[in-house]
């Protein structure tokens, strides 16, 4: 009888070890906290702006804590989730326009061999497939290295709602991706709605991706916050307020030994646009058009297994319609990073940005994460913190 009892226990505990095995969910995180210089800072328009020394969150990476996980189904398939929340370290508040999940929140199904398919509040594929190729992309340079404005989504200022998600597996070094999200508006299809394609190509040493994302808002307001980018003016996920948004680009990374280098070129066109809010600061526009051309160059050098440089510099060509002005754009990043640990690391950086031929536009110098946009024709910024994962 004993002997019954004991191998029905140590049945049930594998038993159970067997289950556990199947599903798992992880907590996981990453802090980024520092202090930073800005050589001017205005929240308003037009107004004289003034040097800021301030302390940072998310100067490089947003922080954020999540949960994800999964659960085997068998046959090589999957049910996964994720839910992540965006937040300031600095006063402890909600990120992403007060969201709990801002960052993330979807659910799917994953296949081994075909790829996934998710629901929810999610990344577009520019996102997904191009925007790691860029400095401001990665952990490398982040927020700080964003293009103007982020105006080509590289930096993820949105996310998309309401959306349907295919990511493909890795077929060889070979990934790509589409994304729908929904206007959710009876009777208005195509308004307030998004939609994306990527591919990337990684074989050795060369890393090559291609993306599209547009997005239509049907009015210049945004008035449709249900929608799949919330646009409300001075508060949304968006940074314009613009009918319709397109963003395509190209680029490729290759890695010698300790360097990788890459180019990423990218194409913002806006029609329709009301407004823009970024670094604080709201700016109105007369639904006009304005388009963007961004070339950048980077790099990155592992000076040790320990420490990282990393350098970017990009120019944007900007077109304004009701004014025919020309606005160009001079951005230069630079980042010392050190690995304490491989959780932990500490960084010095800095970004410098100079906008020319833009009188009368609205358009402002504003380095991401600078607290506010410059009130002349330069800014400069940097910062030193610390980053920590879990």
């Amino acid at each position: 009888m004993k002997k019954t009892l004991l191998a029905a226990a140590v049945v049930g505990a594998f038993s159970a070890t067997a289950a556990h095995a199947q599903s798992s969910v992880t907590l996981y995180g990453l802090i980024d906290a520092g202090v930073a210089y800005t050589s001017n800072s205005t929240t308003t328009a037009g107004a004289s702006g003034s040097k800021n020394f301030r302390a940072t969150s998310g100067l490089i990476n947003g922080s954020r804590w999540g949960l994800k996980g999964s659960e085997d189904l068998g046959g090589g398939n999957k049910a996964i989730f994720v839910l992540e929340n965006g937040f300031s370290i600095n006063n402890g508040s909600l990120g992403q326009n007060g969201r709990m999940f801002g960052r993330q929140a979807f659910v799917g199904l994953q296949n081994d061999r075909f790829g996934s398919v998710t629901i929810g509040r999610q990344y577009d594929s520019l996102v997904d497939y191009l925007a790691p190729l860029t400095l401001n992309g990665s952990s490398f340079g982040g927020t700080i290295a964003s293009h103007p404005y982020d105006n080509d989504n590289t930096n993820n200022s949105f996310r998309v709602n309401n959306s349907v998600k295919y990511s493909s597996a890795n077929y060889n070094g070979l990934t790509f991706g589409g994304l729908y999200g929904f206007s959710n508006k009876a009777g208005d299809f195509a308004n307030n709605r998004a939609f994306s394609a990527g591919v990337n190509y990684a074989n050795g040493p060369l890393t090559v991706a291609a993306a599209y994302l547009e997005r239509q808002s049907g009015t210049g307001t945004g008035s449709n916050n249900g929608g799949a980018v919330d646009t409300t003016s001075n508060a949304g996920d968006a940074v314009f307020y613009a009918s319709k948004q397109r963003v395509w680009g190209a680029g490729a990374n290759y890695a010698f030994g300790p360097a990788t280098v890459g180019f990423v070129y990218t194409h913002t066109q806006l029609q329709g646009l009301a407004g823009l809010y970024y670094n604080s600061t709201s700016t109105s526009f007369n639904n006009d058009g304005l388009k963007f051309d961004n070339f950048e160059v980077n790099g990155r050098y592992m000076l040790t297994p320990a420490v990282s440089l990393s350098a970017a510099y990009t120019y944007t060509m900007a077109k304004q319609d009701s004014t025919d002005q020309k606005p160009k754009f001079h951005t230069v990043t630079l980042q010392a990073d050190y690995r304490l640990s491989k959780r932990t690391d500490v960084y010095l950086t800095g970004s410098y940005q100079h906008i020319s031929d833009n009188q009368g536009t609205g358009l402002q110098a504003g380095i991401g994460a600078a607290g506010g946009m410059s009130s002349t024709s330069s800014q400069t910024v940097v910062g030193t913190g610390i980053r920590h994962r879990f």
